[in-house]
C-alpha cells in the first residue's frame, strides 16, 4: 500500500511540485518536503502536436506490417538537411549513394525480399477493403508464422497473402467473403480457398464457422436500413440458430434473407434483388432462405 505524503509541519496533504526548482512544497505552510528531484520527462517543450512530433527523438512504434518491423534507419528521399535547406553538390551525390546502400542493406536475403513484397501487397489489399489496422497486423503475423514454418515455399505469395487476410478477418470478427478478397487480389477465389485450407492446416488454425449475424450490420448499412431493422434481423437469425435451421447454409444468404424479412416487418421494404446484390448471392438463394425462416419461425408477414 502506497502511503500518502503529508506535510510534517502542519499535517496538510495539499502539496504541489515546482518543476523549475525540482521541489515538492506544502501549499499551506510553504515547507519544502523534497528538493533536487530528477525530472524523467524530455528536456524540450512542445506547445502543439506538430512541435511534439518534430522534437521527439523516438521513431515510430514497432509494426508487423514492415518486413524489419520498422526498427531499421530510414533515410528520407528529400535532399534536405535538418534545417530544411536544399543539399547540393557532392553532398547530394553522397546522400543518394547512402540511400541506395540503405535499401540494399534493409533487404539482404530471399526471406526479407519475400516479406517486403508480401507485406506491401497485404497493405494494398487491406487499404482497398478499408480494413482496420488490427486486421492488417493479424494478417501480417499469420504470414510471418507461415514463412518461419516454410509453408510459403513453392506457393504463390499473392495467394498466401490473400489467405492470411481472409483468416485474419475471421479471427478479428470482421468477416469478408472469398469473393470480396478475390476482387482486390491478383489470384482467383479458388486459389485463395486452396491456400487458406493449406495455411489453416499448417498453422493449426481452428476457426469457427462465420455466423450470419456478423454480416447484418454491414449489409444493413449498405441497404440504408435503420438500427431497429438490423436488430430485428439479428433476433431472427439468433432464433434460427437456436432451432438449428442455419446448419449447412451460407451465412451471407441467411443474413440477406433475415434483413429482407426484417425490412418487411419494420416497414423498410427492400427488393430481393437489392438484398441479393449487397450480399453477393442470387435472388433464388434469398428466396429459399426467406421461405425457410418464415415457415420454421412462424413469422407473419404483413400484406
Amino acid at each position: 500500500m502506497i502511503e500518502k505524503k503529508v506535510c510534517p509541519i502542519c499535517g496538510s496533504d495539499k502539496l504541489f511540485y515546482d518543476p523549475s526548482r525540482g521541489e515538492l512544497v506544502c501549499a499551506k505552510c510553504g515547507y519544502v518536503l523534497e528538493q533536487n528531484a530528477i525530472d524523467s520527462g524530455p528536456e524540450w517543450r512542445a506547445f502543439d502536436a506538430d512541435q511534439k512530433a518534430k522534437r521527439a527523438r523516438t521513431g515510430a512504434p514497432m509494426t508487423l506490417m514492415i518486413h524489419d518491423k520498422g526498427l531499421s534507419t530510414d533515410i528520407d528521399w528529400r535532399d534536405r538537411d535538418i534545417h530544411g535547406n536544399q543539399i547540393k553538390g557532392m553532398y547530394r551525390t553522397k546522400m543518394r549513394r547512402l540511400r541506395m546502400w540503405q535499401r540494399r542493406m534493409r533487404i539482404n536475403d530471399a526471406a526479407e525480399r519475400n516479406l517486403a513484397f508480401a507485406l506491401s501487397e497485404l497493405d494494398r489489399m487491406a487499404a482497398q477493403m478499408r480494413l482496420p489496422r488490427r486486421v492488417k497486423e493479424a494478417a501480417a503475423s499469420l504470414y510471418r508464422r507461415a514463412v518461419m514454418k516454410k509453408l510459403i515455399r513453392g506457393r504463390s505469395i499473392e495467394g498466401m497473402v490473400s489467405a492470411a487476410l481472409y483468416a485474419a478477418c475471421r479471427m478479428e470478427g470482421i468477416p469478408r467473403t472469398l469473393d470480396e478478397i478475390a476482387r482486390v487480389s491478383k489470384v482467383s477465389k479458388k486459389d485463395i480457398g486452396r491456400s487458406y485450407r493449406f495455411l489453416a492446416r499448417g498453422l493449426g488454425l481452428n476457426l469457427k464457422p462465420t455466423s450470419p449475424v456478423e454480416y447484418v450490420d454491414r449489409f444493413g448499412d449498405q441497404l440504408g436500413l435503420t438500427q431497429k431493422t438490423k436488430n430485428k434481423a439479428k433476433k431472427i437469425l439468433n432464433d434460427a440458430i437456436q432451432i438449428g435451421i442455419t446448419s449447412g447454409k451460407g451465412p451471407m444468404g441467411l443474413a440477406a434473407a433475415a434483413l429482407y424479412v426484417a425490412g418487411l416487418l419494420e416497414g423498410e421494404k427492400r427488393t430481393q434483388r437489392e438484398v441479393a446484390e449487397v450480399a453477393h448471392v442470387t435472388e433464388v438463394t434469398v428466396r429459399n432462405r426467406y421461405k425457410e425462416l418464415v415457415d420454421r419461425l412462424h413469422i407473419n408477414i404483413p400484406l
